[in-house]
């Protein structure tokens, strides 16, 4: 017998959702499929698709609360540096994010059908609105801060994607996160010197 009857109000959604995110963590996108998850939750096979469409929807779903959660880590970050290194905090936080969870981060970044979901372009926005108005408020007059924060995404996203690519270590020697530490710091510094050159 199914056991869809315990659950309430949209709890369901959560659940399925809660499972899809270890299911991706574990095997990867192509792990997910809705029966597997009926199967774990232990409702019928068409439960589901009361909550999602189809596996894209859950895939755009998952996606929507991975960037709320980007954004939570970097905002956090961000708080809690000591003051002039918030850049470095958020950079660092960006890239254990996703050596966290790989599978969540080729997820929110990879080339999927993502972009057309207006949910999930908002959800989106989220995090790099966090880093452009730190570089605002760092921004002297005259600055593109615009290109400033397209920048430091750029160190942070390709960082990661290095770790996550198995090629960091062809390079620099440490533990994960004295490595990041010092590429994040050695290259923020680099920019601000530039910075401070300019007239």
């Amino acid at each position: 017998m199914f056991g869809h009857q315990a659950y309430h109000h949209g709890t369901l959604r959560r659940a399925l959702l809660e499972d899809a995110a270890v299911l991706l963590n574990v095997g990867g996108q192509d792990a997910l499929s809705l029966r597997a998850l009926a199967r774990r939750a232990g409702v019928s096979p068409r439960a589901p698709y009361r909550h999602f469409a189809d596996k894209e929807a859950l895939l755009t779903a998952l996606a929507v609360e991975a960037f709320a959660a980007f954004g939570e880590a970097l905002a956090t970050a961000d708080a809690a540096a000591e003051p002039g290194r918030e850049l470095e905090a958020q950079a660092i936080a960006y890239v254990r994010f996703g050596l966290e969870a790989p599978a969540r981060f080729r997820l929110m970044f990879g080339p999927r059908r993502l972009a057309a979901d207006a949910e999930l372009a908002i959800a989106k926005q989220g995090p790099f609105g966090i880093l452009q108005a730190r570089v605002d408020r760092l921004a002297g007059p005259g600055d593109d801060s615009r290109a400033q924060a397209v920048g430091y995404w750029s160190l942070a996203h390709g960082l990661t994607v290095l770790f996550l690519d198995g090629r960091v270590r062809d390079e620099l020697d440490g533990s994960e996160d004295e490595i990041i530490q010092r590429v994040a710091r050695a290259t923020l510094r680099i920019e601000q010197s530039q910075q401070s050159d300019c007239p």
